[in-house]
């Protein structure tokens, strides 16, 4: 087994293990809003698609569809966000933009799976365009260098935040409920900042 079947198991057991707790965590939880599980299918289904996507997930999935699906959960978290008290609506956006850019990566990744490669595209051409065309596609790819570029650097200051951000606190826990409440908090972040950490690799792999 190579180095890159080693990573592709492991990132395929993350994303899995994380779909199957966001399932579980929509079916038992009963005091979910609609808005709520929707989340979380979206959620499920970015897991999903990620655990197999380094498998070939080119000739398995659907690319355009998939770049279509989750273009528009890139979407749905902004606009779907509810503010809480003394909250602003903008800082409810922003509460919620990690899991948007998280969607909006994954359709970045489909998009990039449905687009041919140079090499595939230059066969076809007449000698005579084949210099445009790759002048064409260097400039695609540069474009292309920079989204993948914003993408992983935003969602690895997430998931790095989601993965510290409790540890200051874990020391100074008073007492039994706290220390639950710390658990779950912890149990959860750790889950969020994984699965973002994840979602940078892939970038990285499939860029």
């Amino acid at each position: 087994m190579s180095a890159a079947d080693v990573v592709y198991c492991m990132l395929t057991a993350l994303f899995a293990a994380a779909a199957v707790r966001v399932l579980r965590h929509a079916i038992v939880s009963r005091r979910l809003a609609w808005r709520g599980r929707v989340d979380l299918s979206l959620h499920a289904a970015m897991a999903l698609a990620m655990a197999v996507m380094p498998w070939n997930g080119v000739r398995i999935l659907p690319a355009v569809p998939l770049t279509a699906f989750f273009a528009a959960a890139a979407l749905w978290f902004p606009l779907t966000a509810v503010s809480r008290r003394q909250e602003s609506r903008l800082t409810a956006t922003a509460r919620r933009l990690p899991y948007a850019v998280g969607m909006a990566a994954m359709a970045w990744m489909a998009h990039s799976m449905a687009v041919p490669s140079h090499e595939t595209l230059a066969e076809g051409f007449p000698a005579a365009h084949q210099a445009a065309h790759l002048g064409h596609s260097a400039g695609g790819s540069k474009a292309g260098d920079v989204v993948t570029g914003v993408l992983a650097l935003y969602l690895l200051v997430c998931a790095l935040r989601s993965l510290t951000r409790d540890m200051p606190t874990l020391c100074r826990v008073p007492d039994t409920v706290a220390l639950s409440t710390s658990f779950r908090d912890l149990y959860g972040h750790f889950w969020d900042g994984s699965m973002t950490l994840g979602t940078v690799i892939m970038l990285l792999v499939h860029h």
